[in-house]
């Protein structure tokens, strides 16, 4: 953009001197130059902060899969990368065992109520001791208890989407075994529920982003199409800045200067909900300062946008 500028300011001046408006000296010979440092100085230079741009990213959570209830898997009804509502089921484990147990409780806890009533009744004719009334209620409350606990491990032999989104690299067959273990997830469960955009912003020129803050960002999924947007906030931590709990003695290490994160969102919420993750981009945040480079910025953040069509990288 400086080169067009600066080609622009020749042609005016090869013009100027062309029809004597003004005469070709010294001055004027050195005059790109000048022009060339006070475009830098004041107005290209300020911009980086001023109206700071970076490489954007499109990112979901990922819910790992870990069922509740062990067993064989008798049902997986879902499709790889279709898109699911929150609710729906994503596997089957056979129910059998589970409905055994719970039968077998509830024929327990029948009998239990039964004897409860019969002692209840013998208290109340002097027949019988308080504590085996108390007893026998305690009986009967343990045994509710495993109903309730039997009736819910039943209900989670049917797997369920956490959230709206889809499955991804699906390899899940009926016939395979699954445990309730938090290191052995059975599939991958992306959330569409909700949008992350990530920022990447120099730490050198991220001084004055604030939240609300407008911005503009342009995907390389949709090419020569730039979309308006506002910062939601910028990250407070890079993982150069964190501190982890350990028995060891601080360990000198390199120090590098990694770029802030800002969560932008967009104000289009169709193109946010359909974008892939892994979306890459660039987006421009418009501060307020520096408000002369913020044209300038449109317009080479629109270049971008054009290039995006012959530009895989």
């Amino acid at each position: 953009m400086i080169i067009v500028l600066l080609n622009v300011y020749l042609v005016i001046l090869f013009f100027l001197v062309r029809f004597r408006i003004v005469p070709f000296n010294l001055f004027w010979k050195i005059s790109p130059v000048v022009v060339l440092l006070l475009l830098l100085i004041g107005l290209f230079i300020p911009m980086n902060w001023g109206a700071p741009q970076g490489p954007a990213l499109v990112v979901r959570n990922s819910v790992a899969i870990v069922p509740n209830v062990a067993g064989e898997v008798v049902e997986v009804p879902v499709q790889a990368n279709t898109p699911l509502k929150a609710g729906d089921t994503l596997f089957r484990i056979d129910p059998v065992p589970y409905q055994a147990k719970l039968d077998a409780l509830q024929a327990q806890l029948h009998l239990s109520q039964l004897r409860l009533s019969e002692k209840t009744r013998l208290q109340s004719s002097s027949a019988g001791r308080a504590y085996d009334v108390e007893q026998a209620q305690a009986e009967v409350d343990q045994l509710q208890a495993q109903v309730t606990g039997a009736k819910w491990d039943l209900d989670k032999t049917v797997v369920r989407a956490p959230a709206d989104g889809y499955v991804t690299n699906l390899a899940l067959r009926a016939g395979a075994r699954v445990a309730n273990l938090p290191l052995s997830p059975v599939m991958a469960f992306i959330d569409t529920s909700e949008t992350i955009i990530g920022v990447e912003i120099p730490q050198i020129d991220a001084r004055y982003i604030e939240p609300g803050q407008p911005i503009e960002v342009t995907f390389k999924f949709e090419p020569g199409t730039v979309y308006s947007g506002k910062v939601e906030s910028v990250l407070q931590a890079v993982a150069t800045g964190q501190t982890q709990t350990s028995g060891a003695a601080v360990t000198s290490k390199a120090i590098q200067t990694l770029p802030f994160v800002v969560r932008v969102k967009l104000d289009d919420t169709e193109l946010a909900n359909r974008l892939p993750a892994g979306s890459t981009g660039d987006a421009a945040i418009f501060t307020d300062h520096v408000s002369a480079a913020h044209f300038i910025r449109k317009v080479l953040l629109r270049q971008i946008a054009i290039t995006n069509y012959i530009n895989p990288f």
